[in-house]
């Protein structure tokens, strides 16, 4: 088999790839280890940044998303039996996010890919990249029982932290950055109305926890909880008990409980690979960083990879821009410790690491305080929630 770019893993961030190549006449490949019903189960982020609205409506999969999608242009700080709104439309001259799901994302992406007749490749096993730095690199991997070469010019990585891509580059050629939390989020999922139109971000003495949505008719909600807790210690009436603890009363009076659809616990890390690339691999989202759910930037960031690889090859392909292929990394980079610090800043404010009221958590209150206390403040917080702008190659 031939293509121009090969594609590994058919997430969200390799199938937006290929469908955006595939608009501008760039033929690509995705091969993906799972089968489809797999990345369609897995539950991940729903707050979409303005400008991966944006490159989704570039990529013709806007429909269903501004048709069933929850714009919202504020959400809530609560802090010290304090209520604080950040209106993100006036802080940042009209910029929004959008709620809609991971999973509703991938199922737009994967019919369009179907619609366009592209080629994905699921349950590929023993998927393995060579030839990184000669102008010919290629993949080999097994499907339907056949061994498959698979012969490109380029590859993209989009298989997330534990995928083949990144653990193919020499340790030597590369550079790793970790911060691990102390804690986790323990999340639930519900067919219930979500307590509030926006979302809501609480420090609480007892822990953080966030109430978050799907949909008009689908809740999201997260507390922090010790590493070492078991979801299966964790009942529904124990959750909801905990939530309404933490949340002012007025909000906990109105949350509708129900059975969980869905319930588990996510450790807390930042982490970054330097470089992004090797040779004609490019790494693309978790493939090369990991940020705490805290300030939404997960999938975001993975567009904002898409975004700048994208433009990339289609300046390789349409102009011969061979030189900007060393600045794939570098670009990108720029960004993500943008918000790699975003994210740290929110989860370092509103998470309780320590029992006691000690000099950090003082710290923490006088932060919020400060910040929330003028539209300075206010901005800085906005416009890293709906999302810097992307860099440019040039």
């Amino acid at each position: 088999m031939k293509t121009q770019v090969a594609i590994i893993g058919a997430g969200p961030s390799g199938l937006l790839l290929g469908q955006l190549l595939h608009r501008q006449g760039i033929d690509n490949v995705i091969v993906e280890r799972r089968s489809g019903e797999y990345v369609l189960s897995r539950i991940r982020a729903g707050v979409l940044e303005q400008g991966m609205v944006d490159l989704l409506r570039e990529a013709g999969v806007d429909q269903r998303m501004d048709e069933e999608g929850l714009p919202h242009d504020g959400f809530e700080l609560v802090f010290d039996n304090r209520r604080v709104r950040v209106a993100l439309d006036e802080l940042t001259g009209g910029s929004k996010v959008m709620v809609y799901g991971q999973t509703e994302v991938t199922r737009d992406l994967m019919e369009a890919r179907a619609a366009a007749g592209a080629t994905t490749l699921y349950e590929a096993e023993n998927v393995q990249p060579h030839d990184l730095e000669s102008d010919s690199p290629y993949l080999t991997f097994e499907h339907n029982g056949e061994a498959v070469r698979l012969e490109c010019d380029y590859i993209a990585g989009c298989d997330g932290y534990h995928g083949v891509s990144r653990q193919t580059i020499p340790q030597d050629r590369i550079k790793e950055f970790e911060k691990v939390y102390p804690f986790g989020w323990l999340g639930v999922l519900s067919d219930t109305p979500p307590v509030s139109d926006e979302l809501i971000y609480a420090r609480h003495e007892r822990g953080f926890s966030l109430c978050s949505m799907r949909s008009a008719t689908r809740s999201r909600y997260y507390l922090q909880v010790p590493l070492d807790e078991k979801v299966e210690d964790w009942s529904d009436d124990r959750f909801w008990e905990e939530l309404k603890r933490r949340l002012p009363e007025e909000v906990a009076q109105k949350l509708v409980t129900g059975p969980s659809i869905e319930k588990s616990i996510a450790p807390l890390r930042s982490y970054v690979v330097e470089p992004m690339q090797y040779g004609r691999l490019f790494l693309v989202g978790d493939a090369a960083h990991i940020v705490p759910p805290t300030g939404a930037k997960g999938l975001n960031l993975a567009a904002s990879d898409v975004n700048t690889l994208y433009r990339l090859m289609v300046k390789v392909y349409q102009e011969s821009r061979i030189d900007l292929i060393e600045r794939y990394s570098q670009t990108c980079l720029k960004r993500i410790w943008k918000a790699e610090r975003f994210s740290w800043w929110m989860t370092s404010m509103l998470h309780n690491f320590s029992d006691e009221e000690d000099f950090n958590s003082r710290m923490q209150l006088a932060e919020l305080d400060y910040v929330t206390s003028s539209k300075a403040g206010l901005t800085t917080i906005a416009e890293n929630y709906v999302g810097l702008p992307y860099e440019s190659l040039e």
